[in-house]
């Protein structure tokens, strides 16, 4: 009978005096399923499913980290720039032209945790170059309030901001530069519907501007539809003088916007309506919101399958060594310390292959872009066109929290597997395995 067990069996058990005296999780049952990971030669197979296990649940948790930080990534480049461009809640006037928009400012600044209030003059309208027309979206600010845009105060490309004020002249980004064929010191045509009104209707306003600057803010979006012109020269252009059309605050704390709602709103004055920059961006922030849950869902299923494997190579490892379950249980193992050899046998893979796959995952978002470089090189082809996703560059942004959670549900997952093949590992019964030997 005892030379039916694995080899060295009798001496592992004699050195670590017995099982009966081990207590749980013991040197000797690490021992035991520290050499079942190792299969022989004529195990094989077991070998390669437990290799595929592991590779399986640390490319699992290394993708879902690396698509988690690429989707938290675009969140937060998409809105910093747009929170960057535009203010985080924005003020206007309801029955009647928005005149004592200083006023507003100067009690909206007041209120603790507003940091900023800049009244702007907007418009659509139709801008031509060189034998070139697109359509854009004029912003009128002032030179002090464009400054303090680093968006787009600290990505000028062409020209200065200096002396904007007091200038006729506009500021494009360079993807309008590029369509209209223009650079600084041309001169472009400036059409808006909102013109004059005369005896025979409404005139479109046509004017001509020199470029002062032009700028990048690395958001395709921007780049090719947002034209900057001097307040008091919109003021006049589209009809608006003395009188600003929105008032734009901007925010210690961005996240604290439904705290300064209500602070704002009673500042801001009876005939105000206020909207924030969630309640505007609505339905995109809920797209991504939405993407990025069905993404993690879909994605969980890889370590799931992963997780099969664990189950399915531990079922056939516990069938290939009935034999040496028996012989052990005959001298003295008790059903709790097989149960947790192969425990430990299936954990390990679950446990090496989460480490292996966060590592992985950690590694990929640190070098993303470079890596996005490499493939595009390699297939000659343009990943992540800045066209569709509106972003110079692919970006990462690792979650703790998240990442943290995508580990402990591969872990779970992982020893959930192993309990079935190691509760049948423990219910093996010895005359029954020893019958036919």
């Amino acid at each position: 009978m005892t030379q039916a067990g694995a080899p060295g069996d009798d001496a592992a058990l004699r050195a670590n005096g017995g099982t009966n005296g081990t207590r749980p999780f013991s040197p000797f049952e690490w021992m035991l399923a520290t050499r079942y990971l190792r299969a022989r030669r004529k195990e094989g197979f077991i070998s390669v499913i437990a290799g595929f296990s592991f590779l399986g649940v640390m490319l699992g948790v290394a993708t879902l980290i690396i698509v988690m930080a690429v989707m938290n990534g675009f969140r937060k480049e998409l809105f910093d720039k747009i929170l960057g461009l535009n203010g985080h809640v924005v003020v206007q006037k309801i029955g009647g032209p928005f005149t004592d928009y200083d006023e507003v400012a100067q009690r909206l600044l007041a209120v603790p945790g507003v940091k900023g209030a800049i009244p702007l003059i907007e418009g659509q309208i139709m801008i031509s170059g060189v034998g070139q027309t697109s359509g854009a979206f004029v912003r009128g600010i002032r030179e002090a309030d464009i400054r303090s845009m680093p968006l787009v105060a600290g990505n000028i490309r062409e020209g200065s901001l200096e002396g904007f004020d007091g200038k006729e002249c506009i500021a494009i980004g360079m993807r309008m530069a590029n369509a209209v064929r223009g650079s600084v010191g041309d001169t472009l045509t400036l059409v808006s519907p909102r013109g004059k009104t005369t005896p025979f209707g409404t005139t479109p306003q046509i004017k001509r501007y020199n470029i002062c600057a032009i700028f990048e803010m690395g958001m395709s979006e921007y780049d090719r539809t947002v034209v900057f012109m001097p307040f008091a020269e919109a003021q006049k252009y589209f009809n608006s003088t003395g009188a600003a059309q929105v008032l734009e605050l901007m925010l210690s704390d961005a996240e604290k916007v439904d705290e300064l709602s209500l602070p704002i709103k009673q500042a801001a004055g009876p005939n105000s309506y206020v909207t924030d920059w969630r309640q505007r961006n609505e339905t995109f922030s809920g797209v991504l919101n939405t993407e990025r849950t069905v993404m993690f869902m879909i994605l969980s299923l890889i370590v799931l399958v992963a997780a099969l494997n664990i189950i399915s190579g531990l079922m056939m490892l516990v069938k290939d060594k009935g034999r040496d379950i028996a012989v052990l249980r005959t001298m003295g193992a008790t059903k709790g310390a097989m149960m947790r050899v192969f425990l430990i046998t299936g954990a390990s893979i679950g446990v090496v292959g989460t480490l292996a796959g966060l590592l992985l995952g950690v590694l990929v978002c640190w070098r993303i872009d470079s890596i996005r470089k490499f493939v595009a090189w390699l297939t000659r082809s343009e990943l992540f066109p800045q066209d569709i996703y509106y972003l110079a560059k692919l970006p990462a942004d690792m979650d703790l929290r998240e990442t943290t959670g995508i580990v402990i549900m591969a872990l779970i997952l992982s020893v959930l597997a192993t309990l079935y093949p190691s509760w049948r590992a423990s219910r093996l019964d010895p005359v029954e395995a020893l019958r036919y030997e």
